[in-house]
């Protein structure tokens, strides 16, 4: 299978040298000629334009930052969508609109190939090890055809159902995850203004009801105070706005994202759009003139667990 993949970002980088330290047959394109040199240095080709790689693959793989920017690469004129023919797949794998993968996927279908949306959730330091989870919406088919690629980019691979399913998915997980990031800045200052040790304070959250993913990770870099998770403000900003946006469109009048989303504005606009995430926490440590500094911790993730090929779930 020859693969074309679009956006070598934090996150689409690692996804891609996955499919390349496995062998794969990887065609190559970012804006960032630099990246593009990075891997044609390990073994990838380099595509010369969108709709050349398109072309030139079985699987066209996209990872932007966002809806606005996957439309232009499919829709322009040396796009994607210039390069398809019947039987190739295009496999949306950001974090993008339910409503803009589906119109996309029209088209794609319109020539005869096949349109599937594949975000990831888990985070960085598990792309990297290509452990990361995959959830897949769209054809059952074309999921099955490219279900070897899948099983090297992330451990836990999902099909969701119809497309568009996976998006829906993704931005939910997105939200429950910034919900507890926002949580965490106020259980930190609680613990640190009751003077608790914060190194057992860490291992008491983890082994309790209030354990989470978020509380695991994220909360790791913050005691270390580095907050590099590998994502930023401007992303987070981005993906809550699409939960919220879906919302409206179902009627919903929350109560709790708003809220959630007004304060990551906030914090970006204390700290800029491209600070880490998980400095949301740090406005409180202004606040309140505390900090939340532990000995021990990392000051970037990485996966400990050995990289292990995937599977469906």
């Amino acid at each position: 299978m020859k693969i074309g993949f679009i956006g070598l970002g934090n996150v689409g980088g690692k996804l891609a040298m996955s499919l390349l330290r496995n062998k794969f047959d990887l065609n190559v394109n970012d804006l960032d000629k630099k990246l593009c040199k990075e891997f044609e240095k390990k073994g990838a080709k380099v595509a010369n334009s969108i709709k050349d790689l398109t072309i030139k693959s079985d699987l066209i793989i996209t990872c932007l930052p966002s809806p606005k920017i996957s439309s232009e690469i499919m829709e322009k004129n040396d796009g994607i969508l210039a390069g398809l023919s019947p039987n190739k797949i295009w496999l949306e794998m950001s974090t993008t609109d339910e409503s803009e993968v589906i119109r996309l996927g029209q088209m794609v279908k319109d020539r005869g190939a096949v349109p599937l949306d594949g975000p990831v959730s888990g985070g960085c330091h598990r792309a990297e090890t290509g452990n990361i989870a995959i959830f897949v919406g769209g054809d059952r088919n074309g999921f099955d055809q490219i279900l070897p690629a899948l099983t090297v980019m992330g451990r836990k691979i999902l099909h969701t159902g119809k497309l568009g399913s996976a998006s829906v998915l993704k931005v939910i997980t997105n939200y429950l995850a910034s919900v507890h990031l926002a949580a965490l800045g106020e259980a930190w200052s609680v613990a640190k203004k009751s003077n608790l040790d914060l190194n057992k304070t860490y291992k008491g959250i983890a082994v309790s009801s209030g354990n989470s993913f978020v509380h695991e990770t994220e909360s790791q870099v913050i005691l270390n105070g580095s907050y590099n998770i590998n994502f930023t403000m401007d992303l987070v900003e981005k993906d809550m706005n699409l939960f919220n946006e879906l919302s409206k469109k179902l009627d919903l009048d929350l109560e709790i994202s708003p809220f959630v989303l007004d304060i990551f504005k906030d914090a970006k606009d204390k700290f800029g759009s491209r600070a880490w995430s998980s400095m949301v926490v740090k406005r409180l440590e202004d606040k309140f003139k505390i900090n939340f500094r532990a000995s021990g911790y990392p000051e970037e993730l990485v996966d400990e667990d050995p990289e292990k090929k995937g599977y469906e779930i």
